[in-house]
């Protein structure tokens, strides 16, 4: 990928030395960075460019189409965290946004000729997902003190504490198993596929698995706000 080609001549030596301080020898030193590090740091700096665009034109009285496109983003984002989470689902807002985004982003990536979706890499999908696990089980600590979340996962029962405590962990490690492998499942099938077809059949039939593949990375980026927003519900909901 060329992007990813750009990054390795001018990072290469500082990202290789990173790798080797962590005990991972780069298969080739001079080109450190796979192309899913590349995609990623490509939609970080599309992230970042249209953010300070929006910044730089945002008006009250003629709001542009961008600006008006990303206020519906944000009342979406909005009113989904308002109806899973509720009351004081606005300090969530910054993460549920920034989850879907980059997520549909990277899903979309590879429509684009010479691009490649980072999201069909299983270390992007498990890197988002550890995030938003640490995130909702911090502010599960948050709300309840530390040991005031450790008793709910032992139950309701203090008797059956020895038995629910090891489900909920298990439970637990479950939605960050779930959360990536059904990101990376589907788009990796759906590149594949794409790839496959491609190569095979006229341009009537590539065109449909496009199609096909900007629906499913719509439908993915939405599944992968709002599982977040549930995990963040149970996390801080307070017994009854």
């Amino acid at each position: 990928m060329w992007f990813t080609a750009i990054l390795n001549k001018i990072l290469a030596g500082p990202a290789a030395w990173l790798m080797l301080r962590f005990g991972q020898s780069p298969a080739d030193p001079s080109q450190p960075i796979p192309n899913y590090v590349g995609m990623e740091v490509l939609v970080m700096i599309l992230i970042i460019v249209a953010a300070l665009i929006l910044r730089s034109r945002l008006s009250v009285e003629n709001p542009g189409t961008f600006q008006a496109l990303m206020e519906e983003v944000f009342k979406f984002t909005k009113d989904t965290g308002n109806d899973i989470i509720g009351h004081g689902s606005a300090r969530f807002l910054p993460l549920l946004g920034t989850l879907f985004l980059f997520t549909l982003i990277c899903n979309l990536l590879g429509v684009i000729p010479s691009l490649e979706t980072p999201t069909a890499h299983i270390q992007v999908t498990l890197g988002c997902a550890v995030v938003a696990f640490l995130y909702y089980n911090f502010h599960g600590v948050r709300q309840h003190g530390l040991l005031g979340y450790l008793k709910r996962l032992c139950g309701p029962m203090l008797a059956m504490a020895f038995l629910m405590f090891p489900v909920e962990i298990i439970g637990n490690m479950g939605r960050l198993l779930s959360l990536s492998v059904r990101l990376y499942a589907n788009m990796f099938v759906g590149a594949i596929l794409e790839q496959v077809f491609s190569g095979l059949a006229p341009v009537a039939v590539p065109a449909l698995f496009a199609a096909l593949h900007i629906f499913v990375a719509l439908l993915q980026a939405y599944i992968f706000m709002i599982l977040p927003a549930i995990y963040i519900a149970m996390a801080i909901a307070e017994e009854h």
